[in-house]
């Protein structure tokens, strides 16, 4: 549907520094359904979830809630057939997002999503993963708690649940359960960081 898709930075000055900002989230959800929504339709159905869940967050956020927002819509972009050149869908999406000069942080949140220093590592590619810094922030763990806790057709999940559909459909043998089993410990924190904050600010997430 969208053949060229133009991507244009924010800058601002911030004293004598200037900045690129967030791309915003109307350029995230549409950059995503023009490279998912056709040739992907079924991931494309958890990618607007996790999105939906991700904007239920945004009273946690704070000033992170747009940059959240727009990981949420992006995070899964490695998978699309245009984008694919590794077949590790985080590296290859974090990428891509950098080709467009799209913010450096967004791109570490989209390359480290959900544990994917541990597959990178059992696929040889801990080296070129690195190339995108993770960080320790709530905006982290909420890209993580949302796609961790959505079912592979948007529905919500505890991660326990999404957890033993993962090594159904790959195998016990797959490098993506063994990674997410792996990572288990690390997801199961981000999760428990982001309902704490909910807690905290009264409210529920979804």
């Amino acid at each position: 549907m969208w053949d060229v898709l133009v991507c244009v930075s924010v800058l601002v000055k911030i004293g004598s520094t200037v900045v690129a900002m967030p791309y915003s989230v109307t350029w995230a959800r549409e950059l995503a359904a023009a490279r998912m929504a056709e040739p992907l339709p079924r991931r494309w159905g958890h990618v607007q979830a996790v999105a939906a869940k991700a904007e239920s967050l945004r009273p946690l956020a704070g000033e992170d809630a747009d940059l959240l927002v727009v990981a949420a819509w992006l995070h899964d972009i490695g998978y699309a057939p245009d984008v694919q050149d590794t077949g590790f869908h985080p590296l290859d999406g974090a990428r891509y997002l950098r080709s467009l000069d799209a913010d450096p942080r967004l791109c570490g949140l989209v390359a480290n999503h959900s544990g994917a220093k541990y597959e990178a590592e059992l696929r040889g590619l801990a080296d070129e993963l690195a190339e995108f810094p993770d960080e320790n922030t709530l905006a982290r763990d909420g890209v993580w708690y949302c796609d961790m806790t959505t079912s592979p057709v948007g529905l919500p999940v505890t991660f326990d649940t999404r957890l033993a559909e993962i090594r159904e459909r790959y195998g016990e043998d797959h490098s993506v359960p063994r990674a997410i089993m792996a990572a288990s410990d690390e997801i199961r924190a981000a999760i428990d960081h982001v309902l704490s904050r909910a807690r905290a600010f009264g409210a529920s997430a979804v």
